[in-house]
């Protein structure tokens, strides 16, 4: 579970998040690099009083920083290209469930079957027991199989709401 000290993404619990996890790697390594170069550059700038004569004049420099910076940007281009596709929608879920969220509460549709509709409301304070969690528990839980592919239909009858889970992607 992530706590408000980790600087880190939660541990992934599908394979689509340790994807999304690796590129998340990958970008902000390529990115430090870049923050490094350039702050190593600025400080001897800043600190250096001579320049280099063909420094300031000169089309090969020129080149250098137009193609270097479109190659670090194919190196990110590729992997989230090839991440999108990962991610595209499954063709054949085993299950669809249509979640639609109120302003208290929210609405769930099993659709595949016939007639399977719920509304889920916070337990009230009061009712809360000791093992209970205070505003996440709710009268009636989602239940989804284990392990199969869910096709998640999400939208809002009068207000949009933050619906998601981390771990998942």
């Amino acid at each position: 579970m992530s706590t408000w000290k980790n600087i880190m993404l939660q541990d992934s619990a599908s394979p689509l998040m340790e994807q999304l996890a690796y590129f998340h790697d990958h970008t902000l390594l390529i990115l430090v690099i870049i923050t490094m170069l350039v702050s190593q550059l600025l400080i001897s700038l800043f600190f250096n009083k001579f320049t280099h004569r063909l420094l300031l004049e000169g089309q090969m420099i020129e080149i250098i920083w137009t193609i270097l910076p479109s190659i670090t940007l194919i190196f990110i281009a590729i992997p989230s290209l090839s991440l999108i596709y990962i991610l595209d929608e499954i063709n054949s879920p085993m299950i669809s469930i249509k979640t639609i969220g109120h302003q208290w509460y929210w609405s769930y549709e099993y659709s595949d079957f016939s007639n399977i509709e719920f509304d889920s409301y916070m337990i009230p304070m009061t009712d809360l027991e000791k093992f209970n969690f205070r505003l996440l528990d709710v009268d009636n839980r989602m239940i989804i199989p284990y392990e199969t592919n869910i096709r998640m239909l999400i939208t809002a009858a009068d207000v949009i709401h933050s619906w998601t889970v981390p771990s998942l992607g």
